[in-house]
């Protein structure tokens, strides 16, 4: 059975991405769009026989499967930690640092307002605290998706553009602050609110960049120089994959995400000074092939987007939606103006910082694990998650076509021309 859904999945992400690109968008569009026509949203409805024996309703199987989608999004999590520019990013700290805090603080602060006072008590579950409810949704619409924000720059050719790094940077705070949000807020669910609810993750945090910074860096580098004196790319390529799972695992084991984790080791791997990128080509080449739509396909089978047939869901769906659009192009505009960005730099960067994907998904799929959100609530915050990822290419192609290349985006593609192809 997994064999068989990996192989539908990866066949179907590949021919869905073709024609995106056909019609110019880029292929992430089209693979996140293999989950819901695959799912219970279209043939989950059409055909629900069809459906529950391609993609049977069994935790077991369906742990599976998101194993290996596991895989993918954390190597392509490195990949992007690989590709940061820390030099632009420090000439730039104020319009990373301001558009992260605005583009979390709005919409959170919009997002606990609104279950306050105005969605319908559908959405949220009888047994559920009101500001536990509102609390873990400000979170869920707070968020970035740095997957589907590096899939899309990677995609487009932008990753090395002095926009596309903003979007990751701050993206990559906005997602920090948001797990320990979430920590915090999943820990209220279950247990109140108390001291080491709040403290514990931010001191495991600490504590995890300062073992990096001290211990990490100087083994990276050991660890990427004995690699890259071998003839053959594969030394490479399996020892910056093992420092990527590494710090995932380091971070898991602390109750922090993966993700987190391996973006942290790409970055090492990228700050280390020893790494040629044309020998992690063939890393890059097979993550854009499989494992990363893989990854996007499966997303989209956890969305079941019949339940908005009811009028007080279909309301409140749309009221989040408008919520968390609205939120993250304040928080961009706002902090752009601070670094004096111009409008298309604005717009570009809150197109991306508005991709919520995969860690939307997770923030909803904890949700409703703990009780926090019931079915008509998850299935909102999981759309949002899509329309949001969805909309972001169209307009950042809009955006950046009328920006100019520079002369220091030019030697950043030459210098990262081995993951752009």
């Amino acid at each position: 059975m997994l064999l068989m859904q990996l192989t539908l999945l990866i066949v179907c992400a590949y021919l869905m991405g073709r024609l995106a690109n056909r019609v110019g968008l880029p292929a992430v569009v089209g693979e996140l769009s293999v989950g819901v026509l695959l799912g219970p949203s279209v043939l989950g409805w059409i055909a629900p026989g069809v459906s529950n024996a391609l993609f049977p309703r069994d935790t077991a199987q369906f742990h599976l499967l998101d194993s290996v989608a596991q895989l993918g999004v954390l190597l392509l999590v490195g990949v992007t930690g690989i590709s940061l520019d820390f030099k632009l990013l420090r000439r730039r700290g104020g319009t990373v640092v301001w558009t992260s805090l605005l583009g979390l603080v709005i919409p959170f602060g919009l997002g606990v307002a609104a279950a306050m006072m105005l969605l319908p008590d559908a959405l949220r579950p009888t047994d559920t605290q009101p500001v536990v409810f509102a609390l873990f949704l400000g979170v869920a619409l707070c968020v970035s998706a740095i997957p589907v924000i590096a899939k899309t720059l990677l995609d487009m050719g932008l990753i090395h553009r002095n926009v596309g790094q903003l979007i990751l940077a701050a993206g990559t705070m906005d997602d920090v602050v948001g797990w320990l949000l979430l920590s915090v807020v999943s820990a209220m669910a279950v247990d109140g609110l108390h001291t080491g609810t709040v403290l514990e993750p931010v001191l495991y945090l600490a504590a995890i960049l300062l073992v990096l910074m001290v211990v990490g860096r100087p083994l990276v580098r050991w660890a990427m120089r004995w690699a890259q004196r071998s003839e053959s790319s594969a030394s490479v390529v399996v020892t910056a994959v093992a420092i990527i799972l590494v710090c995932a695992t380091g971070t898991a084991a602390l109750g922090l995400e993966p993700v987190f984790g391996a973006f942290l080791g790409g970055i090492l791997i990228g700050t280390s000074g020893t790494v040629s990128l044309s020998s992690l080509a063939p890393l890059n080449n097979g993550l854009s092939a499989t494992l990363a739509p893989l990854f996007f396909a499966t997303a989209g089978l956890r969305m079941d987007m019949r339940s908005l047939v009811h009028p007080a869901v279909l309301v409140g769906g749309l009221l989040i939606l408008g919520v968390a659009i609205f939120g993250k192009f304040a928080g961009a505009l706002l902090g752009g103006l601070t670094g004096r960005l111009d409008r298309w730099e604005i717009l570009a960067l809150g197109a991306g910082m508005n991709a919520r994907g995969v860690v939307q998904l997770v923030v909803a799929s904890v949700g409703l694990r703990l009780g926090v959100l019931n079915t008509e609530s998850y299935t909102i915050i999981v759309l949002t998650a899509v329309i949001t990822s969805v909309m972001a290419p169209p307009l950042l192609k809009h955006a950046t076509r009328r920006l100019s290349v520079t002369v220091e985006e030019e030697s950043r593609r030459r210098t990262m021309e081995p993951l752009l192809n």
